[in-house]
């Protein structure tokens, strides 16, 4: 390390190719520059090629046989480089000598056989024209400053396997600390620009850093200066918990350790090389990266260690292209220095394995194409060679999926949903770091598409990334980037006094706003392509909600002989054409008494069409069909797909055809319900055009109902269920289909959000550094916590607009592990008495609670007022 005692500080900027190739953004760096020099550092600033020279200058090499091709393709960017410098209000001059250099290089010796030595010189050329022209421009600006060329500080260093290729093309540098380049620079000033990407052999030769060396050139500099930080300036305010131009509900990372980077850098993430790391870690140089066009947002910061927080899966990342070579032999088996032998195989073709998973007679590794030159005659070589000791099989292309977090193994209980999404995948190899850092699974490359979003969303919904108020964890990218409106107070904000009175008169308590119900049903009630709408009154069977239902023209859905009798009871007058009884292995009688009452009846089984066939001669029915797939914010909400008790496969169409022929059933409808709590309107659409696509083998039929399942928000600010976009995309089908009416069941979409549940603390307790707020309320009064692993926000209405003292285990009376209600909410500080309310409540709540333990059922309160 050098000296602390040293009497200068730096810092070194960093600016990719995004960041140099506007005026406004150079005027940016100038201002970043000056900033930073007034707080007492000296400057280096480092940058990349304007954005989309390097890949010309790739092209230029790849024509190395063909003089003209690369004369144009130099005189192109010969002509960029002039405009750019005229868009800067700079003569372009002072360009001549780059011009000079560039055609040189065209017409160089070398070019003919395209030698990696004259590509890597002729790749740093997009470095040396951006740095020229910034510090130029910068000059232009009034800053004092220098243009440095990085190849006379930065050398690269021999390494143990090297090829050419790597020795040109993908060089390494040493790090270390030097006082000699430290006291050299502060002797000549203290702004300094150069270039990314390039260095010098000791021989002269220049060489390249390979992919992202811009970042690993700072990186360098940083080292060798020992400065206070390095700042990466991109188009992105930092890493994020997965790509976020795929997943716009990703989480920036606030503060990582040198590990944790390193491996989702590593594993995918495009904002930083994983090369940048290893330098600044060696001497513990903190790491930023910052948002060139927005410089006040957080960004993330990389050190040495990392925030503290709850375990979580800091990202999600994928790596394509990947090739999977599998090799296989019974002479392996316990057979010592067979994988010295297999893997000597690769160091002699220059191959770097990444992943590795073996058996007793197979082992099989990945290849990165980022770490790996992957053409097809290394592989046909490496095949040839490695036949001669096993059977070789290359799987390609695959793709690599992802997990990062430190704590990896104490997570995996918690990703059952996570696994069970991925297993429905081609999956070749799963890898689970010894350092309990990352689990990763390589796939098919035909899966990919999706993957990554898709699991986000689910660990999103396992509450792995991030708790709520997690330092580690930022704003979405949603938030930054103004996608998402700023969320507005939920209903129960504005009618505390009432709620509080409400508990006054004991606990604990479900309280329904009619207000909330009243504006959900009439979402539902705009939708022009749906023709009857029917509440599934298992959600919430409270008779005053009923009414208000029936009252605003809904059916209700029931599934049982007691709700049927439920709904004759609470509504006398409601037709009997506006009942749906849609059971699920229910007993015959059931479906005896709602066939005499002249209720809609659905069948889902059809052997009951076969063994009592006597129930259904002249009957009208619907037939409820599995389209083999299931979707739900939780496996136990899926409804769908070959492991479900619900439906008839579509395998069975053409029995169901004869069997309800044979028992005189009169099929006027189909049905399909796959899974509750979705959000993607693709869904329904795609429901109802499979049901109506079968509908030519039911003459007699007249409607199709696509179920339920309309997702609720779980948390403040979360976007909800788009019912425009979901109104367009059935009338698309209905298009196609207008002689069939069609028909919703929705319940949780209705109630879920109109209802709370208020609780009164017990107590409090703390154990082992951990803190439980003990209420009233438990699994016995709110099932889903311990049945979904559902999310309510939780809050302490009391002390609602006191600060947080903590993170609390919010638990309930009930003598099971499972009683918890909430896991490391930050609450404020809590005493005996205070009034604890659990929001989103308002469906499978009352209706799935018990009197577990002897613990009387939980009071219910419908309010007209609210």
């Amino acid at each position: 390390m050098i000296s602390a005692a040293a009497d200068s500080r730096w810092v070194v900027l960093k600016f990719g190719g995004t960041s140099v190739s506007r005026r406004h953004r150079w005027e940016n760096i100038g201002r970043l520059m000056s900033a930073r020099q007034n707080e007492g550092l000296q400057v280096l600033t480092v940058v990349s090629a304007l954005s989309g020279v390097t890949d010309a200058l790739k092209a230029m090499a790849a024509q190395h046989g063909d003089a003209a091709a690369m004369a144009a393709g130099a005189e192109a960017l010969i002509e960029r480089h002039r405009g750019f410098a005229l868009e800067l209000g700079l003569a372009s001059e002072f360009l001549n000598p780059r011009v000079d250099a560039l055609r040189r290089l065209v017409s160089d010796v070398r070019a003919a056989s395209g030698a990696f030595a004259w590509q890597a010189e002729l790749l740093a050329q997009g470095e040396l024209w951006s740095s020229t022209i910034g510090a130029r421009f910068l000059a232009s600006l009034g800053l004092d400053l220098q243009w440095l060329d990085a190849r006379d500080y930065l050398t690269s260093r021999e390494q143990a396997i090297q090829t050419d290729w790597s020795r040109y093309l993908s060089a390494i540098c040493d790090p270390r600390p030097s006082v000699a380049i430290r006291d050299d620079l502060r002797a000549r000033g203290s702004l300094f620009i150069t270039q990314g990407f390039i260095a010098r052999q000791p021989q002269g030769d220049t060489v390249l850093l390979g992919r992202g060396g811009s970042d690993t050139s700072a990186s360098y500099f940083g080292a060798l200066l020992g400065a206070d930080r390095v700042e990466i300036w991109t188009d992105v305010p930092g890493m994020f918990s997965a790509n976020p131009r795929l997943v716009p509900d990703a989480r920036l990372l606030r503060q990582l350790d040198y590990d944790e980077a390193q491996e989702i850098a590593t594993t995918g993430a495009k904002v930083l090389h994983p090369r940048a790391i290893a330098p600044v870690r060696e001497v513990r140089v903190p790491l930023w990266i910052k948002d060139t066009e927005r410089p006040d947002f957080p960004g993330t910061e990389i050190s040495a260690e990392s925030a503290a927080g709850a375990p979580s899966v800091k990202a999600i990342s994928m790596r394509n292209g990947i090739t999977l070579v599998s090799m296989e032999s019974i002479g392996m088996w316990q057979q010592v220095g067979f994988l010295a032998d297999v893997f000597g195989i690769f160091k002699r073709h220059g191959l770097s394995v990444d992943l590795i998973g073996s058996a007793e007679t197979n082992v099989t590794v990945s290849l990165d194409p980022s770490d790996n030159l992957l053409d097809a005659g290394t592989l046909e070589a490496l095949c040839s060679d490695l036949a001669q000791v096993c059977r070789v099989k290359v799987i390609a292309p695959c793709a690599a999926v992802t997990l990062v977090g430190r704590g990896m193994r104490g997570m995996m209980h918690r990703l059952s949903e996570l696994l069970a999404e991925v297993g429905a995948r081609r999956v070749h190899l799963v890898s689970q770091s010894s350092n309990n850092l990352n689990l990763t699974f390589v796939i098919d490359a035909a899966d990919a598409d999706g993957v990554v979003p898709s699991l986000h969303a689910l660990l999103v919904r396992a509450r792995l990334t991030g708790a709520e108020g997690d330092p580690v964890f930022g704003p979405a990218w949603r938030e930054l980037e103004g996608l998402r409106p700023a969320p507005q107070p939920s209903w129960w904000h504005g009618v505390r006094p009432a709620l509080l009175d409400h508990a006054g008169a004991g606990t604990p308590t479900y309280v329904y706003a009619d207000s909330v119900i009243r504006a959900r049903a009439q979402g539902l009630l705009d939708l022009g392509a749906v023709d009857r709408r029917y509440y599934a009154i298992k959600a919430n069977p409270h008779p005053r909600i009923l009414r208000r239902l029936a009252a605003l023209g809904f059916g209700m859905e029931c599934v049982s002989s007691g709700e049927l009798a439920h709904i004759r009871q609470s509504l006398p007058e409601l037709p009997l054409d506006q009942i749906l009884f849609t059971p699920n292995f229910a007993a015959r009688a059931e479906y005896q008494q709602a066939l005499e009452l002249g209720v809609h009846v659905t069948v889902d089984n059809l052997a009951l069409l076969d063994d009592w066939a006597e129930l259904w001669d002249g009957r009208e029915i619907l037939l409820r069909f599995d389209l083999g797939r299931g979707l739900g914010h939780h496996d136990k909400v899926k409804t769908g797909g070959e492991k479900s008790k619900f439906g008839i496969g579509l395998a069975d169409l053409e029995q169901a055809v004869a069997s309800a022929r044979r028992a005189g059933a009169i099929i006027v409808g189909l049905h399909a319900h796959l899974g509750s709590g979705i959000f993607d309107v693709g869904h329904w659409k795609s429901v109802y055009s499979d049901l109506a696509a079968l509908a030519e083998r039911f003459p007699a039929l007249r409607f199709v109902d696509i179920g339920g399942g309309l997702g609720v928000p779980h948390e403040p600010g979360e976007p909800a269920l788009d019912l425009g976009e979901l109104d367009a995309a059935l009338a698309e089908v209905k298009a196609m289909y207008p002689r069939y009416q069609l028909w919703i069941e929705p319940g949780r979409y209705l109630v879920a959000e109109a209802g709370v549940l208020l609780a009164r603390v017990n107590q409090t307790k703390r154990k082992s550094g951990a803190q439980f707020l003990g209420i009233d309320a438990g699994m016995h009064t709110l099932l889903r916590p311990a049945l979904y692993e559902a999310w309510h926000e939780i809050v302490n209405l009391s002390r609602l607009d006191e600060p947080a003292a903590g993170r609390w285990q919010v638990v309930g009376p009930i003598c099971e592990s499972g009683d918890i209600l909430g896991r490391d909410r930050l609450l404020p500080a809590s005493a005996e008495g205070d009034v604890v309310l659990i929001a989103n409540a308002g469906a499978y709540g009352a209706s799935m609670a018990s009197n577990y333990n002897l613990r009387g059922l939980v009071r219910e309160v419908y309010d007209d007022s609210i």
